[in-house]
Formats: structure tokens, sequence, C-alpha cells
């Protein structure tokens, strides 16, 4: 199969887009912990990016706060059920890992779940940015805590405007 990929220029710094043409597989920062390397074989176009593309410049606009988009990450079936709880934190708003925990049923495992949200591959679409700690504190992002805390500024300035 191949893997497609482009570049873009956002807010947050260079984005890198991933895909298998079908869906998205990957969205990640510059000099994120776990970013995924360009391969070799992997083909560089914007071509299966376009509406990714379009969504994420206009939630960068303030023009969207849900994405609508194929997406196809790769993880385990815990960091897929993580990935997915993600998807439901509402735009502007924030969730503990204790709580996310305790949403998909696994009520011990915050630790767990903070190691899944580390590790998903569709950052910004999959809100992981949303979710901080105890005590309220921005915890644990792989983005860096100056895209974390600039991603959570952008969004409750807008959530009372998009309402």
């Amino acid at each position: 199969m191949t893997t497609f990929f482009t570049t873009l220029d956002g807010p947050v710094g260079e984005l890198l887009l991933v895909g298998d043409g079908n869906a998205l597989t990957g969205l990640y920062m510059q000099a994120q912990k776990y970013r995924r390397e360009v391969q070799s074989d992997w083909r560089r176009t914007a071509k299966p990016f376009v509406t990714a593309i379009e969504q994420l410049r206009a939630y960068f606009a303030g023009a969207l706060r849900t994405f609508d988009l194929p997406l196809a990450p790769r993880g385990t079936e815990f960091q897929r059920t993580v990935w997915r709880a993600l998807l439901d934190v509402p735009f502007g708003r924030t969730e503990t890992y204790g709580a996310l925990a305790r949403r998909i049923d696994a009520p011990n495992a915050a630790r767990a779940v903070g190691l899944a949200n580390g590790h998903n591959p569709l950052g910004i679409i999959v809100p992981c940015h949303r979710v901080i700690g105890a005590n309220g504190s921005l915890t644990g992002y792989g983005g860096g805590f100056e895209r974390k805390r600039w991603l959570l500024a952008h969004e409750a300035r807008l959530a009372p405007l998009l309402t």
C-alpha cells in the first residue's frame, strides 16, 4: 500500500499529513514526540489531503470546531479506544486523564490513558490537547506545551462565538 504525505504551514508550525489515499493516518507537528518521519518510499502529493487541509485552515481561522474526515490511526485496541474517546471532548473544553479513564470504563488507568494520549497520531484532529492533569496543569503533550497552550487558548476564545 502506498503512503502519501504533504505538509501544511499553520499557526503552530509546519504540520505533516500522512495517509493511505482513503483516510488520514497521521497529523504530526515539528519536533513532536513520537512523530513519524517521512520515508523514502512515501509519495508527496497534496491531492489526498485537500479536504483535511481545507478543514485545518478553517479550524485555525476560527470557522470550524469539528472535523469530518476519514481517519485510520494505527495503534493498539486500548490506544484506539482512548483516541475515539478524545473525539467526544467538546471544542473549547478540557477533560482530565482520570475522567477520560473513567469514561472508557478503565477508572484505574489514568496513566495508560496518558500514554495512549501521548501516542495519538492525529494531533489537533483527534484533540489530545484537550486533556489536562488532575490539578488543571498542561501535562503530557507530545507537541510541546506552547502549542498546547495556543490550541487551548484558540478554542477557548472561539467556543462562545461558535455555539
